[in-house]
């Protein structure tokens, strides 16, 4: 009786490589084409920081404001209006951050063109109006 043939068998089953399983999240992200240059997906993620910053910017101008209104007896409509304008901008800025980098690193992954953002324009004009009403309530009030 020859047994050779079933450990060859058995030993070539234990030393094949087993693939890796790519764990990475968010799978609709990583399971898309294929890797991208390194430097454009560190790239990608430094601008997802930069935006995450400019979010943590937003919150902390809208608390300070509160704050401030607060310690003066001062917090009329005007006030926590702005507040929570700057606080809701740094929430979309937060949220678009992660939507942004999603969708960089998805068309990197599939050789397409990168996706373009409303976040910038919507962000903008919000800043621009709250600029605008801020001078006029220093500049009549």
């Amino acid at each position: 009786m020859d047994t050779t043939p079933a450990i060859r068998t058995s030993i070539a089953s234990v030393s094949a490589p087993t693939q890796h399983r790519d764990r990475r999240w968010p799978r609709r992200v990583y399971a898309a084409g294929s890797e991208p240059d390194p430097r454009f997906t560190f790239a990608n993620e430094r601008t997802f920081l930069a935006w995450i910053r400019t979010g943590l910017g937003f919150l902390a101008a809208g608390v300070a404001i509160a704050a401030v209104a607060r310690l003066t007896d001062g917090l009329g409509l005007e006030i926590r209006l702005a507040s929570a304008v700057l606080v809701i901008c740094g929430l979309a800025c937060g949220i678009g951050a992660f939507s942004r980098w999603m969708g960089n690193e998805r068309a990197m992954r599939l050789s397409e063109p990168l996706p373009s953002s409303p976040l910038l324009l919507v962000l903008t004009a919000i800043v621009a109006g709250v600029g605008i009403v801020a001078l006029i309530i220093v500049g009549f009030g």
